[in-house]
């Protein structure tokens, strides 16, 4: 959820209102939902705005805060009467009922927390790694348990904050991935991430074959329309040492090479990606495969 401004003009006069939205996914694309309206925010800081509507939010999720910390800001009490969906109001314990060892007594002015570490990204990556079935891809191909866990590190890097091999342990152990995974990665260098991708490399066509049929069982897909689509892309500089860097067609002035999509099931998600040198126009770019 964030703060949207809007101003509307009448009668020579400007009326500033504030709107607590959040982003819905609907037939026709993304679209902001009005939760409710917060008035003319001008006194606050715009700065503070942000931080408002994160209150705002756990309050109308029914999120409680801990006896003792409840916010006091007199605006956020009242626009808590506005929300459309009133929060509970807090049980109380009905000491009679509960025995001595029921109840623990917590210093909340001596609370502290220590390496803190995000979870919720990697998890939900994991669940997506785990329905993929790459654990058994992965295994069939003769990749350690280690090696596994680390290839799924490497991949949920990819996906969630992607860096450079020499950039990614840091990365890594900044996350709950050590715990989440059951791996130590305190002492991870970066020099059995490149050697990874080198094992990884010869397996491609396997592991991309063996996706493609985790692809059409998740999402019933079936080939019923293939679409064929091109591409091209150039680099920059001479290139001499790359060999599908050949200099070929050129539409605009650029040297290129020329890159094929074989599109799947009405051309949602592609099935194939080729990858040739030219010299090639459109008129004699397919190559049967």
């Amino acid at each position: 959820m964030y703060i949207r401004k809007t101003v509307r003009r009448y009668k020579d006069k400007t009326y500033v209102n504030f709107l607590l939205v959040e982003s819905v996914l609907t037939d026709k694309g993304p679209r902001q939902k009005v939760i409710c309206s917060l008035g003319d925010l001008s006194p606050r800081p715009p700065e503070q705005w942000l931080a408002l509507a994160r209150k705002l939010q756990d309050a109308l999720t029914g999120q409680l805060s801990l006896p003792g910390m409840a916010d006091e800001d007199p605006e956020l009490q009242q626009l808590r009467h506005v929300l459309p969906v009133q929060t509970a109001p807090p049980v109380d314990v009905d000491t009679a009922t509960t025995t001595p060892g029921d109840l623990v007594s917590v210093r909340i002015d001596r609370v502290t927390h220590e390496r803190h570490r995000p979870a919720g990204h990697i998890h939900v990556g994991l669940q997506f790694w785990k329905r993929l079935g790459l654990d058994d891809i992965f295994k069939s191909l003769g990749f350690s348990s280690w090696l596994v866990s680390l290839t799924c590190a490497m991949t949920l890097n990819r996906l969630i904050h992607p860096a450079a091999e020499y950039a990614m342990p840091d990365w890594i152990r900044s996350t709950a991935m050590a715990d989440i995974l059951g791996v130590d990665f305190s002492r991870l260098p970066d020099d059995p991430l490149y050697r990874n991708l080198d094992r990884l490399h010869p397996h491609r066509a396997a592991i991309e074959s063996a996706l493609a049929e985790r692809e059409q069982s998740l999402f019933n897909l079936g080939n019923t329309i293939l679409l064929y689509d091109l591409t091209s892309t150039y680099f920059e500089g001479k290139a001499t040492l790359i060999p599908k860097a050949k200099r070929g067609y050129s539409r605009d002035g650029c040297d290129r090479r020329l890159m094929y999509y074989l599109w799947g099931p009405g051309g949602r998600i592609p099935a194939i990606l080729f990858n040739h040198r030219g010299p090639n126009d459109d008129r004699t770019d397919y190559q049967p495969h």
